[in-house]
């Protein structure tokens, strides 16, 4: 139920996207407490960005989990800006994470909801 969509202005090779997936899949799991079967992570084509009027490397982030309590969020947000500095290079002052916990009767799965 976890869902992690990254997007980036900076390309991605093959190899790098799938151990960057791989890892923040991992690290969403970890940090919510639950299964990784459930976490589904997504990383957009090379996006055309700008932050802080430049277009320096920078990240954007959406976090979307039933259950997200505001608690987890100071955590997550270390933990996913960590995982974006180390797998791209891109600097922590550079990425913003959105957080939105989701309603369990909102969210589909299975030829039913949550």
């Amino acid at each position: 139920m976890p869902y992690l969509k990254i997007q980036s202005n900076i390309a991605i090779d093959d190899t790098a996207t799938a151990r960057l997936l791989a890892e923040a899949s991992k690290r969403v799991a970890h940090e919510l407490g639950k299964p990784e079967s459930y976490v589904m992570v997504a990383l957009e084509p090379p996006q055309s960005m700008l932050f802080a009027g430049s277009n320096a490397p920078l990240a954007y982030l959406e976090l979307k989990s039933i259950g997200l309590t505001e608690s987890k969020t100071p955590a997550l947000s270390a933990a996913l800006c960590n995982l974006i500095e180390e797998q791209l290079a891109i600097p922590t002052a550079r990425i913003y994470i959105e957080f939105v916990d989701a309603p369990r009767a909102m969210w589909g799965w299975d030829n039913g909801t949550f």
